[in-house]
């Protein structure tokens, strides 16, 4: 969820989301960008993914992997 007033890290990580965004869609998903804070991405799961037992691994192994990648910066990535 990308805003006008989004700091160049924030707009990073959700082009980054935009590149993950259509296989969680495929399991009828979403995930949103709540705030970035001291090199944490925190994000909110959305849709079937929102109460998915398999959540936290798409969290880890897909999502936080691919934030990581483009955004060497960030070095964890939390669900609220």
């Amino acid at each position: 969820m990308a805003s006008s007033t989004a700091t160049p890290i924030e707009e990073r990580i959700n082009t980054a989301l935009d590149r993950i965004r259509p296989a969680i869609a495929a399991d009828g998903g979403d995930v949103w960008l709540i705030r970035v804070e001291n090199h944490t991405a925190y994000v909110q799961m959305l849709g079937a993914c929102g109460g998915c037992a398999a959540a936290h691994l798409t969290l880890k192994n897909g999502i936080e992997a691919v934030i990581r990648e483009d955004v060497p910066e960030i070095t964890a990535v939390e669900s609220i």
